[in-house]
């Protein structure tokens, strides 16, 4: 496989993340530019970022992964051999068991309803499109070049998506009834557009209404622009990291400010939204940065983070969030249906551990008895999905213990091999793997998520490669130099 090593660079040339960026030996004299109507080389990750706001109003988020990896993997085949990140075999096994596991949707795991119909086959299909969209997005962010694609510009496309989803945190916060209708809705067909799968994802909503805390009739809890509130939680905590990086690390003065005040902006919504798994993996978040930054001996950006976190304990506590913090601690509104889900999950990965089930079933009954489940006058009433609390137990269910491992596999291998990457992209990439592993209990990971997880993964490899392509070589009569060699060797 080729690519292109990136020149050393020159006494006083400029850092970017962390990597010397090569100048340009001798300039060229500047052209006048010229207006054209060609699209940028690197626009379908772009249009998956900016326009994002838009495919959600559209009611095709779910989709648009999907849709934009086909002109990314046409880019791909016509650049010629492609380059894999380190690791890529074990994802590759985890893609291999997704496709075979389509061999058991018409088996029945222990404790759930016989399936029936052809929505197993179009779930199979569509979660195995997401994981092969997803992975074609990361081959395409390690496949480009810092020319067409610099690192600056995803993490851009990181902030300003994690702008979108404060606003959104607001929107849902405020008008947590508010919505409306897909325009799309109205020019599709009556046949389709009045499937039941179709008809959800045509109904925008700006937040989901629950009741979660005991006392209380509803609680409504901010999702946009995402479906549900749990898929905007995790994804907040992700684009918050690459925000406070390309913003406040990595920003201008005015940036950097305004950065601190999203950050800030953010409190609000993330308390109102309810939801413990977001804010665990904040904990984790200032807790992982800690550490890096004390093992690195830089006490300064320890102390301004201390003082950060103070900050916002005191914004909490002093105003009126602190109250529903502490009611949300104590209302688990949902631990017994999520253990319940999670021992079921076992449970069919022990009777099917190779392949799984290739997919989500229901549950028999309840979390409370078997006799308990759904009816036309209750048809909230049990039957919960099994695989639906978490992307492990989905992996469990679906693809059994080996589809389980292949992804911690690959997201611990990647962990492991950028641990020695202390640039602002090395300490970001691998805090969202970390919360990748943790979300992974509480969460799904699909569309989205996973791909944000994966364009991470792609980052700390390109860094990576530029990081060793600029660094001192070993000597030849090392068995790090020879490493070194053959490696250089391989990229040309």
């Amino acid at each position: 496989m080729s690519t292109v090593t990136p020149n050393r660079p020159a006494r006083g040339s400029a850092s970017v993340v962390g990597v010397p960026v090569s100048p340009v030996a001798t300039p060229a004299p500047a052209r006048p530019k010229s207006w054209s109507l060609r699209l940028p080389k690197a626009w379908p990750l772009t249009a998956l970022f900016v326009l994002y706001p838009v495919w959600w109003a559209l009611g095709v988020a779910s989709f648009v992964v999907v849709i934009l990896a086909v002109p990314m993997a046409v880019q791909l085949y016509r650049r010629g051999p492609v380059r894999v990140p380190p690791g890529f075999g074990i994802w590759l096994v985890l893609l291999l068991w997704v496709l075979l596991s389509v061999v058991m949707l018409d088996l029945t795991a222990p404790d759930t309803l016989p399936p029936g119909g052809g929505g197993r086959y179009i779930g199979w299909a569509i979660r195995l499109a997401n994981y092969v969209a997803t992975t074609v997005v990361m081959l395409y962010v390690f496949n480009l070049s810092e020319r067409e694609l610099p690192r600056r510009q995803v993490i851009r496309n990181f902030g300003f998506m994690g702008v979108v989803v404060v606003i959104g945190g607001w929107v849902g916060s405020l008008f947590p009834t508010g919505g409306f209708v897909a325009p799309l809705r109205f020019v599709l067909p009556p046949s389709i557009a009045s499937q039941p799968f179709v008809a959800s994802l045509m109904d925008v909503k700006f937040a989901q209404v629950q009741q979660v805390i005991v006392g209380e009739a509803t609680s409504p809890r901010p999702s946009a622009p995402f479906a549900y509130t749990n898929s905007w939680g995790e994804n907040t905590a992700v684009l918050l990291i690459w925000l406070i990086v390309g913003w406040v690390v990595l920003g201008g003065p005015v940036r950097r400010v305004l950065g601190i005040a999203i950050a800030l902006a953010a409190v609000f919504p993330i308390v109102y939204s309810l939801n413990r798994g977001l804010w665990i993996g904040l904990g984790i978040s200032a807790v992982y940065v800690a550490v890096r930054m004390a093992l690195r001996g830089r006490m300064a950006v320890l102390g301004g983070l201390a003082l950060a976190v103070g900050l916002i304990g005191i914004l909490i506590i002093a105003t009126p969030l602190g109250k529903t913090f502490d009611e949300r601690l104590q209302n688990g509104h949902s631990d017994e249906i999520r253990t319940t889900l999670s021992e079921s999950a076992l449970t069919a990965a022990n009777h099917s551990p190779v392949l799984g089930y290739g997919g989500n079933r229901a549950l028999i009954g309840s979390n409370r008895s078997i006799a308990i489940g759904k009816t036309d006058d209750c048809k909230q009433c049990g039957n919960r999905e099994l695989g639906s609390n978490g992307q492990l137990w989905a992996l469990l269910v679906g693809q059994g213990y080996v589809g389980a491992l292949c992804y911690n596999g690959f997201f611990l291998y990647s962990l492991w091999r950028y641990r020695r990457d202390h640039s602002a992209i090395g300490i970001a990439g691998s805090l969202v793997l970390v919360l990748m592993l943790f979300f992974q209990f509480t969460y799904g990971a699909m569309e989205a998520t996973l791909a944000y997880g994966l364009i991470s993964v792609a980052l700390l490899a390109r860094n990576d490669r530029l990081r060793r392509a600029v660094a001192p070589a070993p000597p030849l009569g090392t068995v790090g130099g020879l490493r070194a060699r053959l490696e250089a060797a391989g990229d040309r």
